[in-house]
């Protein structure tokens, strides 16, 4: 959204590399070279918001590295400009209106250089200038349609880095064992290749989050602070939205049952809603021929608790089971292993994600930036 913010107010974006949190890295501290670690935005994407080139006749000034920045507007040179001093003026407004009263301050600005400093997480504890008060309601929707029309959204790509491990796993993805279809009694489709198997074979495949380990404390505070649903992920075309009833009190045990079931369900409603959305999205295609027969977990869990979810998938008619554990990456890889993740999310026929989730949210804006129906998305 910065990126677009620099487009629409005709100013070079700069972006810089990204800092994960420490402990999702999978090198041990002693293996870093710098502290925190880093990964340069070029490995996670590609298009304008990384430097790549806009459509031939848009003279807009492509995006630069932060390292450029410092060379061609040094720090006496720079306009700056204190969220602590703006955004209260702009207070709970809409995130158009938002947009539009960053643009024209940068757009009024003459100096050439302008960075925007962060105010003391002590006066504004998300002092970005898109905030989490933002991005964790639904004032953030009147975004939506200028952003998906922006070239920053429609002009994102997949990172090389990204492709290469995604072309190097492929094979796992083409459906194994056998092939009676799972999805509500429809034929193959026949592809045209000469071996009977798909020649795209994430047209066959549903994807799934499932986030577990420390996410519980997760829900339980997004319970407590009556939390939404995040982002893009609040959309009102997608299925599966979340309210809760106003008979039902804060706090009580059933307020935090309803989080609990969508934020962090059990296995058995899992296996429940992967049947019913598969059944709902080969019904919506009114009698074509769609399969989906390979289930992908994009998944931190591991052990006792995800070999019991295979195997319950299993006796539910799923004959291929990929999971993020499986993927074979090397170094240069396994460091963008998230985008991975999420980019195999988009190039699958439906995607289950977690509504509370920037990452499934994320992978909601690619999916529909593609042209995928909204049917094809679906929460927990």
């Amino acid at each position: 959204m910065n990126a677009h913010l620099a487009y629409i107010s005709n100013r070079t974006y700069v972006f810089q590399d990204y800092y994960w949190k420490k402990d999702y890295y999978t090198w041990p501290s002693s293996t870093w070279r710098t502290d925190p670690p880093r990964t340069p935005l070029n490995a996670l994407i590609s298009g304008p918001a990384a430097g790549g080139p806009f459509e031939p006749n848009d003279p807009s000034p492509r995006a630069v590295s932060e390292n450029f920045f410092d060379v061609v507007c040094p720090g006496n040179k720079r306009k700056l400009l204190y969220t602590e001093d703006i955004k209260p003026k702009i207070g709970w407004a809409s995130g158009i209106d938002i947009l539009n009263s960053w643009a024209k301050i940068l757009r009024d600005e003459p100096a050439k250089c302008i960075e925007i400093i962060p105010a003391d997480e002590a006066f504004d504890q998300f002092p970005q200038t898109f905030d989490l008060w933002l991005w964790g309601s639904d004032r953030v929707l009147s975004l939506w349609e200028p952003f998906i029309q922006s070239p920053i959204s429609r002009l994102l790509e997949t990172s090389p880095v990204v492709n290469s491990a995604i072309d190097a796993n492929e094979h796992l993805f083409f459906p194994r064992g056998s092939r009676l279809p799972v999805s509500g009694g429809a034929k193959v489709i026949d592809t045209g290749s000469d071996s009977g198997w798909p020649k795209n074979p994430f047209s066959r495949v549903m994807a799934v989050h499932v986030r577990r380990g420390d996410f519980k404390e997760a829900c339980e505070r997004l319970a407590y602070y009556n939390s939404t649903f995040y982002s893009w992920n609040l959309l009102p075309d997608l299925p599966d939205p979340f309210s809760v009833p106003p008979s039902v009190r804060w706090n009580t045990d059933e307020y935090n049952q309803l989080y609990h079931e969508r934020c962090f369900p059990e296995t058995e409603a899992m296996i429940k809603k992967i049947r019913e959305s598969r059944d709902t999205f080969v019904k919506s295609f009114d009698g074509q021929d769609v399969v989906l027969e390979t289930l992908y977990l994009l998944t931190n869990a591991k052990g006792e608790w995800l070999a019991a979810l295979k195997e319950e998938l299993e006796r539910d008619g799923w004959h291929t089971i990929v999971t993020s554990r499986d993927l074979v990456l090397n170094a240069e890889q396994m460091d963008v292993n998230m985008a991975i993740d999420m980019d195999l999310a988009r190039r699958a026929a439906v995607f289950i994600g977690n509504g509370w989730s920037s990452f499934t949210s994320n992978i909601v804006h690619r999916r529909l930036t593609d042209g995928n129906k909204p049917i094809s998305v679906r929460f927990w």
